[in-house]
């Protein structure tokens, strides 16, 4: 880097260092020699033409003079820390900047922004640069993607490409539809949890529970006179989804119509848990019911726990921030005994159906050409290997298993992310996607992903079912390193995100992959990143504490949750992994050895960003030994003997057992082993002796059976023959093993044979002995040859004696 600003004519002397003046605030700092003023947009371009982009200085101070030492090396300690604020401290220049400082300011929550400060590398992410994409579009009518954000960080560098026309036409504003009862639509979204609930019945599984602690006294008719304004001001908790000729519809009922269910009870700290996971699996008819239920558990006068409960179809994850707030601001109006005065919400869910419709109706093609490339010949299956059979019907039954990582590595996951030029959750991603891998799901990986889906700054504050599920599908193979590897994941997700629009279930739609109600279409696992800090209402007089009860469910094979931890200051400080899976296919074993593998690849990253990801080492030291030596330790005491004596001891001791069933027969041990002898008997009479191979050209059945024991008993190999298979090729069989006895009960494949009926159960036990019949045969005496299929060449026999039929059975 210092040799690329060195090459810049105004340049004579240029040091760059990493700086980290806060813990996990890492930066790229050049410190530059010029006896001109320094242009920084200037220097800033030349690097961005001739490094990657996660190598360009995120900000640059002019000195005078390198600071050396006494032995003239650079004094790292006498560099001063760049300006507070970013870069250079400049203030914007223009209109369009000056506006981008303060979207840039509000969505990251920070005082104030200088036009070179790099949006990631003050905290932003995807989600928030979603975000930030809405906000662009009401205030300049430009249209930007997601990947702009990342290719142009800075406000000075955005408001650039926004000048230079690079932006898009901007998208129909989301505003206020004309609606008509008869005909209100569901959003995609919606859709696909409504056809759910027709083919499932009513379930429990998309409920999205919450348990608010409250510690202080609560009056229930308060709660819901609050909850009421709640459902008021949001349309979606009063919509129900009747079904009018074959389709759904949206019914909004009138506030005034509608009373939210609130059920009051007294509980004992032991009746808690229980009741809480009773009350969060609540059930709910979509055609009739509100998608919004309350509890309210009281444990003292002042003290109990607020169960919410709403259905995924008209609510999801990032719907609990508003939720919670307008709880809070109804709450304390009517504490004072009036109505709450809010602002209006800028339109209503209906509304956002409504138009998704007709934006979908315009751009579904285009983005549906996107995804066709990008998941072509997308593998049907990618995941975790299970520890059972994958059962028909998939039961939904999950359980969870966390892991916590400290702040530490929190914060230089964070700065791995910056530096690389990605995010938090793109790295979580790759290091997921090295795990499946390495667990031998191929180097084809497709893992799910959940986009906020409130791409229109109108959303922002408004509840609803938004969300959409993106396939992310990241290419291991080629023996990457982890930058590599995290490289590949951001130019995907990148592409992803800005084709977003698209509804998971048209997407399905159009690929049309194979459908098995056993596992999830398209991907198995899911991948998600939020604030391990729920929202809490603010209300007067009480504190409260949100938590999400267990569902005891699992929506797919499984989902790795990354729950943020941050500090007062907003400063990463701890990583929790909760890994969501199905008891269908693992157990709690398994995936708690997958959740220490997942920490070890991070931990691997960390310490080396280049480490080769077939390098990182997955197993402990115990792990590593049981493998190589315990589960590879073949000793074992084993009796000797040959296979028909072990057959002859068994059937001493269940003689009367049934050894044989075929359709309505049944043969015991006792006529099994009789039956063998006298066939042994005859086949001795034919010239077997110790050695002598014979062909067995009959179709299983238990004469077959008896054929093979007496053989074995005989002291000679058998050498079954396959009706279905050439002529020629049973004829080089018999003449390679030598081969001149064959017993059969149709036409021999070869002249010179001497041919001997099958078995005849009951003429062989008339002519039985009382004494066995066993030849003396050595445990390494051939038993049968089997032929390969031929497929490569000639085919083969492979001999296999009665020691090694043996130690194999035991």
């Amino acid at each position: 880097i210092e040799t690329v600003l060195v090459a810049h004519e105004a340049v004579s002397q240029a040091a760059v260092i990493v700086r980290e003046d806060r813990p996990g605030d890492k930066r790229l700092v050049a410190y530059i020699v010029t006896e001109a003023a320094a242009d920084t947009d200037a220097l800033r371009a030349h690097c961005a033409e001739r490094l990657a982009e996660y190598l360009v200085p995120s900000a640059f101070v002019v000195l005078a003079a390198l600071p050396l030492t006494a032995n003239g090396k650079l004094d790292r300690r006498a560099l001063p820390a760049p300006q507070a604020g970013g870069a250079t401290g400049r203030t914007p220049r223009t209109p369009a900047e000056e506006v981008l400082c303060g979207l840039f300011a509000d969505i990251l929550g920070v005082p104030a922004v200088c036009i070179d400060d790099d949006f990631f590398r003050l905290g932003g992410h995807s989600l928030l640069a979603t975000r930030l994409v809405g906000r662009v579009r009401s205030a300049l009518a430009t249209e930007l993607s997601l990947r702009d954000f990342f290719r142009y960080p800075t406000v000075a560098r955005l408001a650039e490409h926004i000048a230079g026309g690079a932006g898009t036409a901007p998208r129909p504003q989301l505003t206020v539809a004309p609606r008509s009862d008869e005909d209100l639509p569901l959003s995609a979204a919606q859709r696909r949890l409504w056809f759910l609930d027709q083919m499932e019945g009513p379930s429990a599984t998309y409920n999205i529970p919450l348990a608010v602690t409250l510690t202080g006294t609560v009056e229930p008719e308060l709660l819901r006179a609050a909850l009421g304004d709640v459902v008021a001001r949001h349309e979606v908790l009063r919509t129900s989804y009747p079904e009018h000729d074959g389709e759904p519809r949206q019914h909004i009922a009138d506030p005034d119509e509608v009373s939210v269910p609130l059920t009051v009870a007294d509980v004992t700290e032991d009746e808690l848990p229980g009741r809480i996971a009773e009350e969060a699996a609540h059930l709910f008819d979509l055609a009739a019911d509100l998608p919004l239920y309350a509890a309210l558990l009281r444990l003292t006068p002042v003290r109990s726990v607020l169960v919410l409960v709403v259905h995924h179809i008209a609510s999801d994850g990032w719907s609990t921030t508003p939720l919670m707030r307008d709880l809070g601001t109804a709450w304390t109006a009517r504490a004072e005994g009036t109505a709450p005065q809010w602002e209006p919400l800028p339109v209503q869910y209906a509304d956002y159906a409504l138009w998704q419709r007709d934006l979908l109706a315009e751009h579904e093609e285009a983005q549906l050409d996107h995804w066709r490339t990008a998941l072509a010949a997308l593998p049907a299956e990618s995941t975790l290997p299970t520890d059972r059979p994958r059962p028909a019907v998939a039961s939904y039954r999950g359980s969870t298993h966390t892991v916590h990582c400290p702040g530490e590595t929190h914060q230089a996951l964070t700065a791995l992310a910056r530096e690389s030029g990605a995010t938090l959750f793109m790295v979580g991603q790759a290091a997921t996607v090295a795990l499946l891998s390495r667990s031998g799901a191929g180097t084809d990986i497709p893992v799910g992903s959940l986009v906020a889906g409130r791409t229109d700054e109108a959303l922002e504050d408004l509840a609803g079912f938004f969300v959409n599920t993106l396939v992310l599908r990241t290419d291991a193979g080629g023996d990457p390193t982890f930058r590599e590897l995290l490289d590949r994941v951001r130019e995907t997700d990148l592409a992803a995100w800005t084709h977003q629009d698209l509804p998971f279930d048209r997407l399905v739609e159009a690929l049309n992959p194979e459908r098995s109600a056993a596992r999830h279409p398209l991907f198995q696992v899911m991948l998600t990143l939020a604030e391990a800090a729920e929202p809490a209402p603010a209300l007067p007089g009480v504190r409260a504490a949100t938590g999400r009860p267990g569902m005891g469910t699992a929506k797919f094979d499984l989902t790795v949750n990354f729950h943020e931890h941050r500090d007062r200051a907003g400063r990463p400080n701890g990583l929790d992994i909760v890994l969501e899976y199905a008891t269908d296919l693992y157990d709690s074993a398994t995936i708690e050895t997958a959740a220490d593998r997942l920490t070890r690849v991070l931990d691997a990253a960390i310490a080396d960003p280049d480490v080769r990801v077939a390098d990182i080492e997955l197993l402990t030291d115990d792990q590593r030994r049981a493998l190589l030596t315990e589960y590879n330790d073949t000793a074992a005491t084993l009796p000797e003997g040959a296979l028909h004596e072990l057959f002859a001891a068994q059937a001493a001791r269940t003689p009367d057992a049934p050894a044989l069933v075929c359709g309505e027969r049944e043969l015991s041990y006792r006529v099994l082993d009789r039956a063998s002898d006298a066939f042994a008997r005859r086949l001795a009479g034919h010239g077997v002796v110790p050695g002598t191979a014979v062909g067995l050209f009959l179709d299983r059945s238990p004469e077959y059976v008896v054929a093979v024991l007496g053989v074995l008993k005989a002291g000679g190999a058998y050498v079954p023959l396959d009706a279905r298979q050439p002529t020629e090729r049973l004829a080089f069989i018999l003449a390679d093993t030598g081969a001149t006895l064959l017993v059969t009960d149709r036409g021999a494949p070869a002249e010179g044979l001497t041919t001997l009926s099958p078995p005849d159960v009951p003429a062989l036990l008339a002519e039985a002995g009382a004494e066995p019949f066993h030849a003396p045969v050595h445990p390494d005496q051939l038993a049968y040859v089997m032929y390969t299929s031929g497929s490569s060449g000639v085919p083969k026999g492979v001999a296999n004696t009665h020691r090694n039929v043996v130690e194999l059975a035991l």
